[in-house]
């Protein structure tokens, strides 16, 4: 006897399996129309055509003609952090660049110095209604990093935090350590590198507050030698490693990120055409994420070289107060395919399996035995998600079998 049976299915759309598409598996999604899906408790039992399915179950829903994708996965995001960056919006509406706001003591700097004041409990108030409103754009997994502390101990406040949301959240969140920035006395940068690998990392692997590392390779933050020793670092006491990289400039980080073999390397606003290549061959995902160049007006992620080289592409929404304060990751969908010239198929992948897979994480499918996760579209057409912009596509949000929106 199943728990649950979800009928009135216009559309169920999926990629045909979990773990990274590469290239052209990217447009593959299995589609099953007037379709039933079947829940037994927190995972799915069965799925496929309604009129094929003979059993029974305890409950009964009828969605009335909608469609039905996986629940999407955001990973990529920065929702623990105090205070704004409303000065910061303003000047570069005025056309101050980044960096130079940056340099003036603005930028991340200011968001360290508010986070770094905040308690644990005032940090898990301020990110709740962030986490919540990307659930209700359809996310059920959510990486989160830390990365706004800078000291070991706002780093692991964040990342205590991010544990304390989880218990108030009915989706999974993903947390990760960021390396976001050195000190700006370069006489510093040594010895601050050393307390990260002898001993923030260590303390973060004990304690399992995070899954992977994530350090920021660019001329104002880590070149990519400090970051390969942070990143072996991180490997050698078990953890995942990721990489931002190739958002302004071209220094390396792409590079290692493959070297290493790492999970994913995000943002690639600067990535080359032979970077792309490079991509193509490689184990490591390439996530891009459009809401940086919506607000900061950065040419985009080459999302369609990308793909057509072979690569796998994953979106996210980036959300952070400085570059991109994107609260939807159906949004982020929806840019993908304006800005980085994704189709829909090949966004609704990047926000699913390809997510999953640069989280290091075997879903992003509606696979039975597999948890139900899964978002039911406002229309009958799934492309409605691609489509929409100013309104929510999205009706319900379901997690662990459980309705968690709409």
């Amino acid at each position: 006897m199943a728990s649950l049976i979800v009928t009135g299915i216009s559309q169920l759309v999926t990629p045909r399996r979990t773990g990274a598409h590469r290239g052209a598996e990217m447009r593959d999604l299995l589609v099953v129309r007037n379709a039933a899906l079947v829940l037994r408790d927190d995972a799915i039992a069965w799925m496929g055509a309604h009129d094929e399915w003979s059993g029974e179950a305890e409950e009964h829903i009828d969605l009335g003609g909608r469609a039905v994708v996986p629940g999407l996965i955001d990973p990529h995001t920065h929702a623990v952090w105090a205070g704004d960056r409303l000065d910061d919006f303003e000047a570069r509406c005025a056309a101050v660049r980044y960096e130079a706001i940056l340099a003036s003591g603005g930028g991340i700097w200011h968001t360290i110095r508010e986070t770094a004041n905040a308690s644990c409990a005032e940090l898990v108030e301020l990110a709740l209604p962030r986490v919540e409103a990307l659930i209700r754009s359809g996310a059920t997994t959510i990486e989160v990093k830390s990365g706004y502390g800078f000291s070991v101990e706002a780093e692991l406040r964040m990342l205590e935090a991010v544990r304390e949301l989880q218990a108030r959240v009915p989706v999974q969140l993903v947390p990760t350590l960021l390396v976001h920035i050195p000190p700006t006395d370069a006489s510093e940068r040594e010895q601050y590198r050393a307390m990260l690998c002898s001993k923030l990392i260590p303390r973060v692997a004990r304690s399992g507050l995070a899954r992977a590392v994530d350090i920021f390779v660019e001329e104002h933050a880590w070149s990519a030698a400090d970051a390969e020793a942070v990143l072996r670092c991180a490997q050698a006491h078990g953890l995942g490693i990721k990489l931002h990289a190739e958002q302004f400039h071209r220094i390396g980080g792409l590079e290692l990120a493959i070297a290493l073999g790492a999970l994913s390397v995000d943002h690639l606003e600067a990535c080359s055409a032979e970077q792309c290549k490079l991509l193509g061959g490689a184990r490591t995902v390439a996530t891009i994420l459009p809401g940086v160049s919506l607000h900061l007006g950065l040419p985009p992620a080459p999302g369609r070289a990308l793909i057509d080289a072979g690569a796998a592409v994953a979106v996210g929404t980036d959300l952070n107060p400085g570059s991109s304060p994107l609260f939807s990751i159906s949004a982020a969908l929806a840019f993908a395919v304006r800005l980085n010239g994704l189709t829909p198929p090949e966004a609704l992948v990047a926000c699913t399996a390809n997510a999953a897979a640069a989280l290091g994480m075997e879903s992003g499918a509606l696979i039975a035995g597999r948890r139900a996760d899964f978002v039911v579209v406002e229309s009958e057409d799934w492309r409605n998600l691609a489509y929409t912009l100013g309104s929510s596509a999205v009706h319900q949000v379901w997690a662990s079998g459980r309705r968690v929106a709409g």
